[in-house]
């Protein structure tokens, strides 16, 4: 059925014995993680193929287990207090300690310059997890409108960096949280001005942006062409495809993932990172060095929201289909409809809605 939510039409997909219901509010709430079941005390950090793994389990930094209500403790279950009447738990706390293992999360500097030798200028510092970090580099360079190809790169090599809090003659070298780009000839060398540079976080791609105009690069690989068509049914196993390559975050529960599919929903690549972005940036990046851009004919499923920056990201990409456990932007979805992309959030189980594009679900 379809319904309407603010100013859109939104397509609601329900399969007969499905009972969950998406939030009627739009862009008010945040739906990130919906669909992945929450960290369990000890089993808080996750990563996926390839990374390195965030295995940071150290002996004392374990916290105490807190029950809320515990067995016998349900009196009154069901029936929901009156306003202003104050709530009772019951809280059991049990102390103890025990190794832990968390998601990694370090810096990485992009450094982007000519000639095979490198020592490029630093362009873009993000905070990610360490693993897959070349295809990292390549895709952010891609998803940023900086190169359009893999023939654009000469070199990309991880190298050790410099604290530069340090005073210059007490240098110190980190562990390899830097990656050099050395361009081909014919690639413009992008802006390094303070104006342009990036510092990105791990919940935000584009919070370096000076301006708006910044943000909304424009794709080489036009999407609304795009044949690409899905089967409704074959969207709904999506998620638990994802969920079962997600090595790390069985561990942690502290990682996103970022999985591209094919058309029968067979997975092509998957990363994950702190960063819903970064995991973004490592499938892209992926595609660049494996020559398989644009990547018509795929979709993108992320385990988060939709944001704007991830819609950019797959628009840059040439991929016709984003899906998402969660929901999506106001301006993702403005994104979306105006590249020609279809554009899916809430993806659980039997239930979907899509926003931009409908005519690429079949029922």
């Amino acid at each position: 059925m379809a319904r309407t939510t603010g100013r859109r039409t939104v397509l609601r997909l329900t399969g007969a014995d499905e009972h969950a219901r998406a939030d009627e509010h739009t862009g008010a709430h945040e739906h990130s993680g919906a669909g992945q079941p929450p960290p369990r005390a000890g089993d808080n950090a996750g990563t996926g193929d390839n990374a390195s793994a965030g295995t940071n389990a150290r002996a004392g930094n374990s916290a105490s287990a807190v029950t809320i209500g515990g067995a016998g403790d349900n009196a009154g279950a069901g029936k929901l207090p009156a306003v202003g009447e104050p709530v009772q738990a019951n809280v059991m706390i049990s102390a103890g300690r025990r190794p832990d293992t968390l998601a990694a999360e370090e810096p990485l500097e992009v450094r982007v310059g000519r000639g095979a030798k490198g020592s490029g200028q630093p362009l873009a510092v993000t905070m990610r997890t360490p693993g897959d970090d070349i295809d990292l580099a390549i895709g952010f360079l891609l998803t940023e409108g900086i190169i359009g190809a893999a023939e654009d790169v000469l070199t990309a090599r991880l190298c050790a960096g410099t604290d530069p809090s340090q005073p210059t003659a007490e240098h110190t070298p980190n562990t390899y949280n830097v990656v050099d780009v050395s361009l081909a000839p014919h690639v413009p060398a992008p802006q390094t001005d303070p104006t342009r540079n990036f510092y990105t976080t791990s919940s935000c791609g584009v919070c370096g942006k000076a301006s708006i105009d910044a943000v909304r690069t424009r794709s080489r690989f036009p999407v609304a062409g795009d044949q690409l068509t899905v089967t409704a049914a074959t969207l709904s196993t999506l998620p638990d495809r994802l969920r079962a390559r997600q090595r790390i975050f069985e561990r942690t529960g502290g990682l996103h993932a970022a999985g591209l599919f094919t058309p029968a929903g067979d997975l092509v690549v998957m990363r994950e990172d702190v960063g819903r972005h970064n995991a973004v940036d490592k499938v892209i990046g992926w595609a660049v060095r494996e020559h398989r851009l644009p990547l018509r004919g795929h979709l993108l499923l992320v385990s988060g929201r939709a944001s704007f920056e991830l819609t950019q990201k797959a628009s840059m990409a040439g991929i016709p289909l984003l899906a998402a456990v969660s929901a999506p932007s106001t301006l993702a979805v403005d994104l979306a409809e105006e590249v020609g992309m279809t554009l899916v959030g809430f993806l659980r189980g039997r239930t979907m809605n899509v926003y931009a594009g409908a005519h690429r679900i079949i029922l």
